[in-house]
């Protein structure tokens, strides 16, 4: 079973998908090759942000207030972060939210079921949206300590 002790550090994206209950399709919602990183303190934090890597610029020569709206939800749209405190239940990460880009995810709590294979831990979770049972599964490389050799999956 997975400790706090063993999430501590920094964790990279390698994938996320979603299956569904309605239909055989998996889908990847920021892209093939999304950009993430998750990181877990020794103190009881973490915090996560995903982004698919082909995401466009805002226009630099506007001011953030002055951007047209259709290209901030656009932005937003290919982003994903949540932050707050976490635990360890039972082979599961509880993550207690307390920032959020999605204002619906502040004051929930997110149960992951964690699985650790060496420097591979796969997160999986599942929600319902329009009556439908969605399934996650995100798959995260820890990220080496400064001064720490990289060890490459694989």
């Amino acid at each position: 079973m997975i400790s706090e002790k063993q999430l501590c550090g920094a964790w990279t994206l390698e994938s996320w998908t979603i299956g569904y209950s309605d239909r055989e399709d998996i889908s990847a919602p920021f892209g093939e090759e999304p950009d993430g990183l998750l990181l877990y303190t020794p103190e009881g934090w973490m915090s996560v942000s995903i982004n698919a890597r082909d995401r466009a610029r805002l226009p630099e020569d506007v001011s953030f207030a002055r951007i047209p709206p259709e290209l901030k939800a656009a932005a937003y749209g290919t982003s994903f972060h949540y932050a707050g405190r976490y635990r360890v239940e039972d082979g599961h990460v509880v993550h207690a939210v307390t920032h959020s880009l999605n204002p619906n995810f502040t004051g929930t709590e997110q149960w992951r079921h964690a699985e650790l294979d060496g420097q591979t831990l796969v997160l999986s979770g599942k929600d319902e949206v329009g009556g439908i049972t969605r399934f996650h599964a995100l798959v995260w490389h820890k990220l080496p300590a400064p001064g720490e050799v990289e060890v490459l999956p694989g």
